[in-house]
């Protein structure tokens, strides 16, 4: 079975598929549309065959549908069906849960994606538990994500960002007794050190997560 994986970010839609090594992409942005998407993806991959695909949306994924519009996208997300715009059988999940479970190596995992915004998933014995973080308050009425996400960044500047970073770290997984963090998105090469019991994750296991999606349904990847 050749399986399609998608990762919708804020800059870029990405594709992979399972029998190849070569990544595709075009740019998201907020205008882009759900039925946008698929045009793009279809456009993007005319020339590759797949049997199935993985959709990593950049928001909450509830029973197996969008359940909001994104933040950072177009609007015409919530209820759209993919299965039918595709033609073949796709599974939703949350973009930071499929990086999270192809980075996922055993035990108490906390992901936290620093990208756009704030993306995180904890994964417990293999079982996905999704996670909407980034929009609860931090701290002078703004939100974690406010603070460790593009726009904390560009507001804050490095030094002041990174500290945020550990302190956001650091809260998290003690509230959630994670065993290890790990760190994705395309902002967390920018820290210099990791916070103690980090590791870096890598924006190629968004893609690996897909393809476990549908490879490993006993680890509970489904939403």
């Amino acid at each position: 079975m050749k399986i399609l994986a998608i990762d919708i970010g804020g800059t870029n839609v990405k594709v992979k598929c399972s029998d190849s090594d070569e990544t595709r992409r075009f740019p998201s942005g907020k205008e882009l549309s759900a039925q946008q998407m698929v045009d793009g993806v279809q456009e993007l991959t005319k020339n590759w065959s797949y049997d199935v695909l993985s959709v990593g949306f950049p928001g909450p994924i509830v029973k197996g549908q969008i359940s909001h519009e994104p933040v950072n996208l177009g609007k015409g997300w919530v209820g759209f069906d993919f299965t039918a715009a595709f033609g073949k059988p796709t599974r939703l999940i949350n973009d930071a849960a499929m990086q999270a479970l192809g980075s996922y190596e055993g035990g108490r995992m906390l992901f936290l994606g620093l990208g756009t915004g704030l993306g995180n998933a904890l994964i417990i014995d293999s079982v996905i538990a999704p996670m909407e973080l980034g929009h609860l308050p931090y701290k002078k009425k703004k939100t974690f994500e406010d603070y460790v996400g593009i726009r904390g960044l560009e507001r804050l500047g490095k030094k002041k960002w990174q500290r945020a970073v550990y302190d956001v770290v650091s809260r998290l997984k003690a509230a959630l007794i994670a065993d290890y963090v790990v760190l994705g998105g395309g902002n967390a090469k920018k820290l210099t050190t990791l916070p103690e019991g980090c590791r870096l994750g890598n924006n190629e296991n968004a893609f690996i997560g897909g393809f476990r999606l549908w490879k490993e349904q006993e680890t509970g990847g489904r939403e």
